[in-house]
């Protein structure tokens, strides 16, 4: 064999490589598995996956990976809420009755474009209008605002909230408090408002009256590995975390040797208790991993969280603890707080069928 097809040979298995579920990555000699088909159809495959998993709540829209509610209601407010693609099960786990009308994915990391958005929301709407639910991050803020203007420029009644629920986001950076897996509580609350049959205001209201009592703070320990590049998406040294770092790998505010479960939940129950004061009120606690840590750890975080807050003279009115809004395989984990009265208590409690969240 020549010495010019032994390169061509060489460059065919270097293409064959891309398309296996285990990737070689770069320089370094780092690997990278997983168990997936083509980094360039990660996200059509998932949602494709996904939406023949529950074919009675879910319908997936042609050409794209938008998804709908089945048996779409026409006197309904509706919900559209998009982010990008490696957070699953958002957004569109949390599709279908009682939840989101529309779930839109971006790219990995990556927020939807408008003309996505936007088509989400002209599937779903209704004369009774459309609620986006936006968390604060630039381009999402920036993307869902032009498609909210372009669907009212058509006559479509479209409002939105922000759910901003970060507590270790510097609020002096111009885009405000980052948007965690709260975004989540959110979700169902409005939701359950819009099943009831509250007008468009009211649901709007009402979802910003839960986004007040709202406030998350997350810890990693360890990065995701992002498909297209095979790169980490941050760097921690092997006995490392950060406690208040984002879904995307965005920096915290304090990055030590690792802790116990109890010290670590401790430090981060303390950002939340220094920004919102929810002494003698009753709250839901969302425990959210981060696709790499084991429900048996966020089990032991929970326990903790239950005696800390008892101390605290705040009372725990339900729990939720699961993977509710992840960063790939990122290690780590988030505690969101949402402080509920009666009619907060009344809207959580009520019906939902998604593929997540069923009650």
């Amino acid at each position: 064999m020549c010495r010019q097809e032994g390169c061509f040979c060489f460059a065919l298995i270097k293409e064959i490589i891309k398309d296996v579920f285990v990737c070689l990555i770069r320089e370094s000699g780092e690997k990278m598995k997983k168990f997936i088909n083509s980094p360039g159809m990660l996200e059509t495959d998932t949602n494709r996956g996904l939406q023949l998993a529950y074919p009675k709540i879910l319908r997936q829209l042609p050409g794209c990976n938008i998804m709908v509610r089945q048996n779409l209601k026409t006197d309904r407010v509706a919900l559209v809420f998009g982010c990008g693609s490696g957070h699953e099960p958002a957004p569109n786990g949390y599709v279908g009755h009682g939840m989101l009308d529309a779930g839109v994915p971006g790219r990995i990391f990556s927020s939807p474009t408008p003309d996505k958005i936007l088509k989400g929301i002209k599937e779903v709407q209704t004369g009774a209008g459309v609620l986006c639910i936006i968390v604060n991050y630039t381009g999402d803020v920036l993307n869902f605002r032009m498609a909210m203007e372009m669907a009212q420029m058509e006559g479509i009644a479209a409002e939105s909230v922000i759910v901003a629920d970060d507590v270790a986001t510097q609020k002096s950076k111009a885009m405000g408090q980052r948007g965690l897996a709260g975004v989540v509580l959110i979700m169902k609350i409005a939701g359950a408002a819009a099943e009831m049959g509250t007008d468009l205001y009211g649901v709007k209201e009402v979802a910003e009256w839960a986004i007040s009592g709202l406030r998350t703070v997350g810890v990693a320990c360890r990065p995701c590995i992002i498909p297209s590049d095979g790169q980490p998406s941050f760097e921690l040294g092997e006995t490392e975390m950060e406690i208040g770092m984002g879904l995307h790998g965005e920096p915290g505010v304090m990055r030590c040797e690792m802790m116990s479960a109890r010290d670590t939940a401790r430090q981060m129950l303390d950002l939340i208790l220094l920004d919102c004061n929810y002494v003698n009120s009753e709250v839901v606690v969302l425990i959210n991993g981060l696709g790499g840590t084991p429900i048996m750890e966020l089990y032991v975080v929970n326990e903790f969280v239950h005696e800390y807050l008892n101390q605290q003279g705040i009372i725990v009115y339900d729990t939720m603890i699961g993977n509710f809004m992840t960063s790939m395989e990122m290690g780590g984990f988030s505690i969101s707080l949402m402080r509920v009265d009666p009619q907060l208590k009344a809207l959580y409690d009520a019906g939902a069928v998604t593929p997540i969240i069923r009650r």
